[in-house]
């Protein structure tokens, strides 16, 4: 029981993180448009824009402390951003890794843009869900968050559709 409690607990302080990662990979992949780039170069496109965007999220945590505190920039201060910014970077990881079997032919690019679509509205539902529950405890409130924040994510991927 106490492990569950934990993993809830890991998601509650990865949310803001994944949220933002979710929210990326969807727009990356809005303009890589509906025939991307070969599928490694869309990997590294992909991976490379959420990694510098997840390093520009840390070190603007990291300077906003020292400038709210004025306390210096300690290891620990860098290890607090990171762990706050992390979990947007490993949003990237399963579309990453669709793009590169796409690359070495296992599936097809389009199968791999679908994938890290559906992994980013499924992330975004899992998380409303969460927020609804937490906030009142009862079925309705989660279906209606997780309703709600899917459809953030969807309307992303069906903004790419209709673009491109």
């Amino acid at each position: 029981m106490h492990t569950a409690a934990t993993g809830w607990q890991r998601l509650d302080r990865a949310a803001f993180g994944i949220i933002y990662g979710a929210i990326m990979v969807l727009s990356i992949l809005i303009a890589a448009g509906h025939h991307p780039q070969p599928p490694f170069e869309t990997a590294a496109v992909l991976f490379g824009s959420v990694f510098a965007i997840t390093l520009a999220k840390a070190f603007a945590e990291l300077m906003a402390h020292a400038l709210d505190t004025g306390e210096r920039m300690t290891r620990d201060a860098w290890k607090n951003a990171w762990r706050h910014s992390s979990p947007t970077l490993a949003v990237a990881n399963l579309p990453t890794l669709f793009f590169i079997f796409a690359g070495l032919g296992w599936i097809s690019a389009d199968l791999a843009s679908t994938l890290s679509q559906i992994v980013a509205v499924l992330l975004l539902a899992v998380l409303g869900v969460r927020v609804g529950w937490v906030i009142d405890g009862k079925l309705l409130p989660a279906i209606l968050g997780g309703l709600f924040s899917g459809s953030v994510g969807l309307g992303l991927a069906i903004l790419k559709h209709l673009i491109h």
